[in-house]
């Protein structure tokens, strides 16, 4: 039987015990040369990293590995990159020895012949069938291919696909204007409105992103302006953000029919969250529309809002059909290539640099969803159900990649 004061050496004696020391265990730092190839794709102008992200990086322990000229076209000189901290790189293959290529378009058949087996491409993505070539030459190369354009942040939302809605909306209602005019043989229409002449008619298809930066531009300039969508939360939302009552109304096939038959500019906006966007104007839709109006489809990058539409580019940007002008661009961002790039950069800088804090990019996708939402192929792997359907490839969810994250 313990006495009081055996009691009270047992307890002072379980003090001095020695204990297991918790110490906090930081985070594996793994630095990574980061190669930029200039664009190859038909005019698209923008690059991924300006100056002001390229000092952050390097001042990180990155290495930027950018091929020479790849920023000109967005104003940036060679000059620009390596005082940042780029190295300048005067051939593409040099480029392609990277550990990660960081580029705007999704990487050509020619490209693919150049990337590393076990590389990280990071670069958007677009359902069309040229691009089947490229996820089967990228799976063959065992690489892992993310689409910058369906990552997600913290709040659920595209970032890339905002900002470049963004500025696609703005400079969708300034394309339209210029078919408008005289000066591209347009009907001499000026896009909005004067005193004593009725204002100009535009019909927005899609509340989202798109069509909210493309109505704050139409009616800065003076234009009646009609919103269509397929969501009433949607629509009410567009009136909030714009802070005015305007013309709203739910896609059906006759209002939809009514407002376009009367519209001088159409702007296609509507987004698929994954897979092809909805064709809702019909070809006899289009044929009823008066003659010089013009469509921009903005949505032709998922496979566009009217039946007529068809890709177009940079240096010819339109066609006719029916007597309308169809604009069917689907980098519209390119035409402000500096804007765009900033806007870009201001996305990719920081996930370069949470991957090498994090300890490389298995790390950052075991911790962060909405990267791992952009992710297509995983280690040689289909991982997008999309594509799988597409193309039919065999495609396995990154979830179910047990050993992905290991």
């Amino acid at each position: 039987m313990l006495q009081a004061g055996s009691s009270k050496s047992f307890k002072t004696s379980s003090v001095l015990l020695p204990r297991e020391e918790m110490l906090e265990t930081g985070r594996s730092f793994k630095s990574a040369t980061i190669g930029i190839p200039k664009e190859s794709s038909f005019k698209e102008n923008r690059i991924s990293l300006v100056p002001d992200a390229i000092a952050y990086l390097t001042a990180n322990g990155h290495t930027i590995l950018v091929e020479t000229n790849a920023g000109a076209a967005a104003g940036f000189k060679d000059q620009d990159l390596s005082e940042a901290g780029a190295r300048i790189a005067y051939s593409k293959e040099d480029v392609y020895k990277a550990d990660t290529i960081l580029k705007i378009s999704p990487p050509t058949e020619e490209e693919i012949v150049l990337i590393q087996p076990g590389q990280t491409i990071i670069s958007a993505i677009q359902l069309t069938n040229r691009c089947e070539g490229v996820i089967r030459g990228l799976m063959q190369k065992k690489v892992n291919a993310i689409a910058f354009n369906y990552m997600k942040d913290s709040e659920g939302v595209f970032p890339v696909v905002r900002s470049m809605s963004e500025i696609a909306g703005s400079a969708s209602i300034l394309i339209a204007a210029e078919y408008l005019s005289n000066a591209t043989k347009g009907k001499g229409l000026i896009l909005g409105g004067i005193s004593g002449v009725p204002p100009t008619n535009v019909v927005i298809i899609g509340a989202g992103t798109v069509g909210e930066f493309a109505a704050r531009a139409a009616l800065g300039l003076g234009a009646y302006v009609k919103v269509f969508d397929t969501s009433v939360h949607r629509l009410r939302r567009i009136q909030d953000q714009l802070g005015m009552r305007i013309y709203t109304c739910l896609i059906t096939p006759k209002d939809l029919a009514e407002a376009v038959k009367g519209a001088d500019v159409v702007i296609g906006a509507l987004r698929a969250p994954e897979g092809r966007t909805p064709c809702v104007v019909s070809e006899q839709m289009v044929s009823e529309m008066k003659f010089g109006s013009v469509i921009i489809d903005v949505s032709i990058d998922q496979g566009g809002v009217f039946e007529t539409s068809a890709p177009t580019d940079h240096a010819n940007p339109t066609f006719s059909k029916f007597g309308v002008t169809h604009y069917c661009v689907p980098n519209i961002p390119s035409r402000v290539a500096h804007t765009a790039s900033m806007a870009l950069s201001n996305i990719m800088g920081p996930l370069l640099l949470r991957m090498g804090e994090e300890g490389g990019l298995e790390n950052t996708l075991k911790n962060d969803p909405g990267a791992r939402h952009g992710v297509y192929i995983f280690r040689g792997t289909l991982t997008n159900k999309h594509f799988g359907d597409m193309y039919k490839i065999p495609f396995t969810d990154l979830n179910l990649l047990s050993a992905a994250f290991s």
